[in-house]
């Protein structure tokens, strides 16, 4: 008779005892704790403070500036190193700023310039976003007009004041058009340099999913240069304020309504250093409420968004 044939050895007895030995244990536990920490590195880690810890390292730091600051201030004026015409007390400054604000004409100073400059920013927000699309995405248009808006860019704003009255008259138009010159290109830029340091494999990724145009732009884009996007607009928002101020200044006039660029030039007018530098102390009021009250939580929610926030 033949011999039986032998039965083949598939080795799954033996591959079943190497994974539950304990040095193939050992390993998959050393594996899986690498890939556990790798991931813990990806995680957004946050830490909570109480409000009054944020709301003492936040404000107590600029009161102390601050104290500093006028003690400083008083010391100097009190020495009289110089005429008090040119330095005066701060006392007095305080009495100017608070005289505008017995009569009730701080309140429509600050009205007419802040919306002034709400206004020019929003329109050079509908405009630079898509130009700067534009720039970013279509090379022609990037060699035609990208080194022009660089050049737009550290352009000094008042120059564009005396071409706007000439063009405009002492209207709200020259006002608009000096706040747009000085904001859209920086907009635009720093578009145009978010969309620029976007991975490229997003781009080829939305193009799979169906995005493209209009929707890639809106979903893959923006969201994607939002930092940059939003540091942009920052640099928009300081350039039409400066450009603000610089027009209120050189532009006055009584169709033009009376902001903190007008009170600034009464002051100097009138020779009247209190006010002067009272209208220089709300200027920077504004520019820094701006700045913590809308931009800072803004960017605060972004990195959060993307895990850089470290500290709520």
């Amino acid at each position: 008779m033949p011999p039986e044939p032998t039965p083949l050895h598939t080795g799954r007895g033996t591959d079943e005892n190497l994974l539950t030995s304990p040095a193939a244990t050992a390993v998959l536990e050393d594996a899986a704790a690498a890939v556990a920490g790798l991931d813990a590195l990806d995680t957004p880690t946050t830490t909570t403070r109480p409000w009054w810890r944020r709301a003492v390292s936040t404000g107590l730091p600029p009161l102390v500036a601050l104290v500093v600051f006028l003690l400083a201030w008083q010391a100097v004026w009190a020495s009289a190193i110089t005429d008090e015409y040119k330095l005066p007390a701060p006392i007095d400054v305080w009495h100017a700023f608070a005289k505008t604000v017995a009569d009730g004409s701080v309140w429509s100073i600050l009205w007419t310039s802040v919306s002034r400059a709400f206004i020019g920013f929003a329109v050079a927000l509908i405009i630079a976003t898509p130009l700067g699309l534009l720039v970013a995405k279509v090379r022609v248009v990037r060699a035609a007009i990208g080194p022009l808006l660089s050049g737009l860019q550290s352009l000094p704003s008042v120059a564009w004041v005396p071409a706007a009255v000439l063009w405009f008259g002492l209207t709200d138009a020259t006002i608009y058009f000096v706040v747009l010159a000085g904001s859209i290109p920086s907009i635009a830029n720093g578009l145009v340099a978010g969309i620029d340091q976007i991975p490229p494999i997003l781009p080829r990724v939305g193009q799979v999913l169906g995005a493209r145009g209009l929707s890639a732009a809106r979903h893959i884009l923006l969201p994607a240069a939002l930092p940059g996007y939003l540091a942009g607009c920052k640099q928009g928002w300081a350039f039409s304020w400066r450009s603000l101020m610089a027009a209120e200044i050189i532009a006055a006039g009584p169709l033009l309504g009376f902001g903190l660029g007008a009170f600034l030039k009464e002051g100097s007018d009138f020779n009247d250093m209190p006010a002067v530098i009272a209208a220089i102390f709300l200027i920077l009021v504004v520019g820094i409420g701006i700045e913590l009250l809308v931009f800072r939580p803004v960017e605060r929610r972004v990195l959060r968004a993307r895990g850089l926030a470290l500290t709520t």
